[in-house]
């Protein structure tokens, strides 16, 4: 299992990136792989995959910058986009003519994404949005292991956090349908409970650690953001 970060710039923007992961076998090798997000440029993105079969298009959230791509980028893999249903009122401004292709929930049979000699699994934390969520990357699935054990597998390879968690602090809620105190309680029940050394790997950024930005918690509380 590999986790690959392909930086894309907005059109006319160049100063303003996302970050794009995939999650799976290696360039090159035929395999497998997850698109975590889908940002502006299909094309790159699908240049990034190569050869690999992507077996779903994750939607961290539905903000522009992070599904702008997503229905070329279907028309290119062939994969679906999964998108939490909470947030399909935000999907709907960025692509009234498109739908995605399925649901991200908290519910067991589509939150486990199997890809490569691991899982993809889906977390739901709100608070950025209704519907944000993050990706938890599990390596080395065995064939006795129950979808709903993997916490218990091995250590995660990292969480994608999308615009949930960064370095420094959670993401923004200024929006009316935000919320600080639903994502700091996101925050602290589905990515603080992540062994410390775990990496988290934002939609926006240079990556941090559970550990370090656990320390930080009471702050952002204090100062309220």
């Amino acid at each position: 299992m590999e986790i690959e970060r392909v930086v894309i710039p907005a059109a006319g923007d160049p100063g303003f990136t996302n970050n794009v992961w995939i999650v799976g076998d290696p360039r090159g090798s035929g395999g497998e792989c997850v698109v975590i997000d889908a940002s502006h440029d299909a094309d790159a993105i699908a240049e990034a995959v190569g050869d690999r079969t992507v077996v779903a298009i994750v939607l961290t959230h539905g903000h522009g910058d992070h599904v702008g791509a997503a229905p070329r980028l279907r028309d290119l893999t062939g994969a679906p986009v999964l998108l939490h249903p909470a947030d399909r009122f935000l999907w709907d401004v960025a692509h009234p003519d498109a739908t995605p292709d399925g649901d991200l929930t908290d519910g067991r049979d589509l939150t486990v994404i199997a890809v490569s000699d691991g899982v993809v699994e889906v977390r739901h934390t709100p608070g950025h949005t209704p519907g944000a969520c993050v990706a938890v990357v599990w390596p080395d699935l065995t064939d006795d292991s129950a979808e709903h054990d993997v916490v218990d597998v091995n250590p995660p390879l990292a969480v994608l956090s999308g615009d949930t968690l960064f370095e420094g602090g959670p993401g923004a809620t200024r929006w009316d349908y935000s919320s600080f105190p639903t994502i700091i309680a996101s925050i602290r029940d589905r990515i603080l409970t992540l062994p410390p050394a775990t990496p988290v790997h934002p939609g926006h950024g240079p990556s941090t650690s559970v550990g370090r930005e656990a320390a930080d918690v009471e702050e952002w509380i204090a100062r309220g953001w």
